[in-house]
């Protein structure tokens, strides 16, 4: 195990979906790998009355499904850590959990550290905030917020002042998961890393940036919570902005976990607002079927945005950001699109020269190049080169895996801050207000509503192209 402060883990949210998912699978992935304190324990926390012994069971479940099957010798050593402390948690009532708590970091020790990981739903993040508070259970700990930390600017102020008058800033990690991907991570170490790349990182070359995350998937297993935020709440002011900082940033003083995180955040605070004329809202066809949706609602299922960033580096370069439901295609895709080279010779037509940026799993870097064309006449082919990075990246983690590890070590270099969120809101408010573009309806399996097609340059979107 490694030599980290012994750690109290506590779930709200224990049995649900995104624990489930996502926090519960990272867990146990750290104890495999020996990432997790010597003295640790995990606390799950709901509203039922679920025994340990459930709870465990549940827990081999989850791992089943969606982690890695334990061991023997593995579950014998995680599953004694595993509690659970029903009665929900609110400040009039804590149920079983202050007590439960009290009693961990006594068999744990006085410096035993307390991590609160909020896998709740949104509109539980304040209630559950001011019972952390009243019951004692903010000094010197740590807290973990899902996405979205509001749904607004005004909210995301009223979230964030009630969080600040119980917790520091550095106290507090705002989770996205795009941040803690390999491939994510992998943009600008391949930029600061290699001088060929550096030199090209501009406006001078790059005529265009595509981050392009469209999706297959449903909505119906999360239905009410989608309906409540949508695809530009849920994904545009999230993930695809953080992405967008990674790759319009200037370089950092350091690769240390503050000032990497001030020059991602320095750069989502030139991000011009949204001009609603530059942005397409969108809802699958038969969305408003589906059970637990309004009929008439206008959540939009669908958005694409043409994002300005107003730094010397980057002026007048346009950023186009996609994403959606039940689309033709899954992907996960960052595209570089460079300018035509001056003189007599130029690319063979099809596609530009692109620098591409896969970032499902371990992800991959592609290039597109013009070469010769094999035969007697000078002539301009096309040629693409895949660099795998799994082929490299042997060990590496899950997104949540290393986001977590993060949490417990204190580094919060790929988190999002008070004023990096505040400054993403502002950048979002006007697709927000009374000019929000109209949802335009779509068949599922296509690429969306056709109007987005406006808002690319000359090539189109590179992934309706392949």
């Amino acid at each position: 195990m490694s030599d980290l402060a012994a750690t109290v883990f506590v779930l709200y949210g224990g049995t649900g979906d995104l624990a489930k998912r996502m926090v519960l699978p990272a867990l146990f992935d750290l104890y495999a790998r020996g990432l997790l304190p010597t003295q640790w324990k995990l606390i799950g926390n709901g509203r039922g009355d679920v025994a340990h012994e459930d709870f465990r069971g549940h827990i081999q479940e989850v791992l089943d499904e969606f982690g890695t099957t334990p061991t023997e010798e593995q579950w014998a050593g995680f599953a004694p850590n595993v509690l659970f402390a029903g009665g929900g948690f609110r400040a009039e009532d804590g149920g079983q959990l202050p007590d439960m708590i009290e009693h961990t970091r006594e068999e744990l020790g006085a410096d035993a550290q307390l991590v609160h990981y909020l896998a709740i739903p949104p509109s539980a993040f304040a209630p559950t905030t001011e019972a952390i508070n009243e019951h004692g259970f903010a000094r010197g700990s740590k807290i973990v917020y899902e996405k979205p930390y509001g749904t607004s600017l005004d909210s995301f102020h009223e979230l964030d002042r009630l969080v600040h008058q119980v917790f520091d800033e550095e106290q507090v990690f705002r989770i996205d998961h795009f941040l803690g991907k390999e491939a994510t991570q992998n943009v600008h170490m391949l930029r600061f890393a290699n001088t060929m790349i550096a030199g090209v990182w501009n406006r001078e070359f790059i005529e265009e940036v595509q981050i392009d995350v469209p999706e297959t998937l449903d909505i119906a297993d999360r239905a009410e919570f989608y309906d409540a935020t949508g695809a530009a709440l849920d994904m545009l002011v999230t993930h695809l902005f953080q992405v967008a900082a990674e790759v319009a940033m200037e370089p950092p003083l350091s690769f240390s976990p503050e000032d990497l995180q001030d020059a991602r955040e320095a750069v989502i605070a030139a991000f011009r607002p949204l001009d609603p004329d530059d942005v397409v809202l969108g809802q699958f066809e038969g969305y408003t079927q589906t059970e637990g949706i309004a009929a008439d609602s206008t959540t939009d299922t669908y958005v694409a945005a043409r994002l300005w960033v107003d730094t010397d580096r980057w002026r007048d370069v346009p950023f186009v950001l996609r994403t959606g439901k039940r689309l033709a295609g899954g992907a996960q895709r960052l595209s570089l699109l460079f300018r035509p080279p001056g003189g007599p010779l130029h690319s063979a037509g099809k596609v530009p020269e692109v620098l591409g940026f896969d970032l499902q799993g371990s992800g991959r870097i592609m290039m597109e190049l013009t070469v010769k064309k094999p035969g007697p006449e000078f002539l301009p082919d096309d040629v693409d080169h895949v660099l795998r990075l799994d082929q490299v990246a042997e060990g590496s983690m899950a997104p949540y895996t290393s986001l977590i590890y993060d949490v417990l070590r204190g580094d919060r270099s790929l988190f999002t801050s008070s004023a990096g969120l505040a400054s993403a809101f502002i950048s979002f408010a006007p697709v927000q207000g009374p000019d929000r573009p109209a949802v335009i309806p779509y068949a599922p399996e296509t690429w969306g509503p056709t109007d987005a097609d406006r808002l690319t340059g000359r090539f189109g979107w590179l992934l309706d192209r392949e």
